[in-house]
């Protein structure tokens, strides 16, 4: 009888810790990256640039990712600002190629509105990210406008947090690569 009873505990125990597997949801975004930051030719001129909190204007706010190597797809979910997120570490990847960002009265201004922010795992983590940025000088001339994008992908073990942080951190080290290498970009943050 007690064996009987052991088994049967240890199997609802077996049970209820694989019903009870851990799923990506309320993360807290951290920053990962594995890439580094390319950057253009041309020197850039020293003004100041203010970042303007980043608005996140995606339909679901909470969704970062999704796991489709099943039949039904695992949902990777945060409660933080991606927003808040994708504008604080653009800032600190133009402080490390060496601009001058300011807290207020930049020279120019740089707002943006995160318009996707996601990564899909199959046999590989694909994320892709896409930023709606406006660059204004201080008086509220339109220096700059359009969509600034990138995008990553890499090898992984299924459904693990430390690849999901790392593929949407190079997404963002790999968009602030592409703008630091735009012609145009960079006449605008001179305030031209």
């Amino acid at each position: 009888m007690r064996r009987t009873v052991l088994w049967a505990v240890l199997i609802c125990a077996s049970l209820c810790a694989s019903a009870q597997a851990k799923t990506l949801e309320g993360v807290t975004l951290q920053w990962r990256p594995t890439s580094h930051l390319q950057l253009g030719a041309t020197q850039m001129a020293q003004t100041s640039i203010e970042f303007q909190t980043f608005l996140d204007t995606r339909t679901n706010k909470k969704s970062i990712g999704e796991n489709d190597e099943d039949a039904t797809p695992k949902p990777v979910t945060t409660r933080d600002d991606v927003g808040a997120f994708m504008g604080t570490h653009m800032r600190e990847l133009f402080d490390q190629a060496g601009l001058k960002t300011v807290d207020h009265q930049g020279d120019v201004i740089i707002k943006g509105e995160v318009t996707q922010f996601f990564v899909r795992e199959t046999s590989l983590y694909k994320s892709e990210v896409d930023v709606r940025l406006t660059v204004t000088g201080r008086d509220g001339t339109t220096l700059w406008h359009g969509l600034v994008s990138g995008d990553a992908t890499r090898f992984g073990r299924s459904y693990k947090l430390e690849n999901y942080y790392e593929v949407l951190s190079d997404a963002i080290v790999n968009t602030v690569s592409s703008m630091l290498q735009s012609d145009e970009f960079q006449k605008a943050l001179s305030g031209h």
